[in-house]
This record gives C-alpha cells, structure tokens and sequence, in this order.
C-alpha cells in the first residue's frame, strides 16, 4: 500500500468518528505511531482509540485539535486572530 493510501484511510477514519459524533480526548505519541483517544457524549456515550502509523495522518489531527482550539477561543473573544 503507498504511504497516500495508509493516510487517506487514517484520514477516513479520524473523520468518520468526528462525523459520528465523537470528539478527540487525548493523544499519546510513542515510537509505534500515535493513539488517539476519542469519546462521545450523550445519546449514546462511548469512548474509541485509534493508532495512527503516519506522519501525515498524525499531523492531521494536531491540525484538528489547533483549530478546535483556536474556534474556542474566538467564541470566548480570546483569540483576536491576529499573530
């Protein structure tokens, strides 16, 4: 499988859980890849882990986790936007 190939389906299952309803709790990086600790809320609450082997798919998801951040802040008026 071509290194595009492991990161789109990484890619497609980080997506599909945000789609269903979860949200990215945790990541913890080791020298096997990344796991990614995902939970949802109400209705119906549950928890999920997914290890990421690329770097792509891994730099996909701190990008995830920045702008979540980043929304957050703006809708608390803390983040201006400027740098």
């Amino acid at each position: 499988m071509s290194a595009f190939a492991e990161y789109a389906k990484e890619q497609q299952e980080i997506d599909g859980l945000l789609f269903k309803g979860y949200t990215i709790a945790s990541i913890q990086e080791d020298l096997d890849g990344a796991r990614i600790k995902f939970v949802r809320g109400e209705p119906a609450k549950g928890s999920m882990e997914l290890l990421l082997l690329t770097a792509d798919a891994r730099k996909y998801v701190t990008t995830l986790v920045v702008a979540g951040l980043r929304a957050e802040g703006e809708q608390a008026g803390c983040y201006s936007g400027e740098v």
